[in-house]
């Protein structure tokens, strides 16, 4: 049977949350959200690593993925999936030092780096799909027509990322997208619980 992922993937990055890193992260879980990414580019102090342990244990309790961003170290001792990109250990590498059963993303930009794909990841992350302000150098933008064009070179599940919102989601699904990795979007200006619940409860009934 082939891997479904949800259609929203929030993606919590620890320097652009309003609201602390395990409250949004349950915000979201009590809404219905089944797949979360940490996305941490300092290091894994024992704070950030106590917060990420108690947001993969919400993650269980909810029956939803976890997964880490760059680290397959962090990964493998929560228990969650990792996600990574060009520059990182490749997925095959990945396989070889934390075995075949851990869940993994591979992040690639344009049809060379879907066709290298090697060590099979579980889904590869296309992007960004429109122009975004997570990455200080980001890649090209890859636009709706190649993403429709280049979707049939990868048989697994494609997630797109990149300038993603709630108004442009659905011709991303259209175009070709199983799931939207989302971080801008994700969060609201008001920082709060409530209108991060209700900006999860919008994204959900959107990718229905």
């Amino acid at each position: 049977m082939a891997l479904e992922l949800p259609r929203y993937y929030p993606i919590l990055s620890t320097d652009k949350l309003g609201v602390p890193l395990i409250e949004a992260a349950g915000t979201m879980l009590e809404c219905g959200v089944r797949i979360l990414q940490i996305r941490h580019k300092g290091p894994y102090t024992r704070a950030i690593y106590e917060q990420a342990a108690a947001v993969a244990e919400l993650c269980k309790q909810a029956d939803a993925r976890l997964i880490i961003n760059d680290r397959a170290d962090i990964a493998a001792m929560l228990g969650a999936g990792v996600h990574v990109g060009q520059d990182d250990l490749p997925p095959d590498a990945i396989r070889r030092a934390f075995g075949p059963d851990m869940f993994l993303g591979f992040s690639t930009h344009n049809p060379e780096q879907i066709l290298a794909v090697a060590g099979e990841p579980d889904y590869i992350a296309l992007g960004p799909i429109f122009a975004t302000g997570s990455k200080e150098n980001p890649d090209p933008v890859v636009g709706l027509e190649n993403l429709k064009a280049w979707r049939p070179l990868w048989n697994g599940p494609l997630v797109a990322i990149g300038g993603i919102t709630r108004a442009n989601a659905p011709d991303v699904i259209a175009a070709g997208a199983d799931s939207v990795a989302v971080i801008g979007d994700a969060m609201p200006a008001e920082a709060t619980p409530a209108a991060l619940r209700k900006r999860t409860r919008e994204w959900i009934e959107i990718l229905q």
